[in-house]
């Protein structure tokens, strides 16, 4: 996990047999609503999977990159665009953005 205070890069929040190597969603989703409560949004940049939104509150992005590959420039506007207009409703509020490893993308 690589942080600033308002910039948290992750890897996939994973349930199943992947919570075993990956970050468990649960304790995620813990982390962010005893850390940032009501002040948090995820960055999904994962195409290739998903997850129910329900444990961030429905604060979910998803822009699809695939892994290893340069994402398409409207992508990235709509990414900074989106990202831009979170943080700027409250200095309190913080982005988590994730791939899957956390390095990727």
């Amino acid at each position: 996990v690589f942080s600033t205070d308002r910039i948290i890069a992750m890897s996939f929040p994973s349930s199943g047999k992947q919570s075993f190597y990956r970050n468990p969603i649960k304790e995620v989703a813990r982390f962010l609503d005893t850390k940032h409560p009501d002040h948090y949004k995820v960055y999904n940049l994962c195409s290739e999977k998903g997850y129910d939104p329900k444990y961030f509150h429905y604060r979910v992005e998803r822009i699809f990159i695939d892994d290893h590959n340069v994402p398409a420039l409207q992508d990235m506007l709509k990414f900074t665009a989106s990202v831009r207009e979170w943080m700027s409703q409250d200095e309190k509020n913080v982005v988590a953005i994730h791939c899957k490893g956390g390095k990727g993308r």
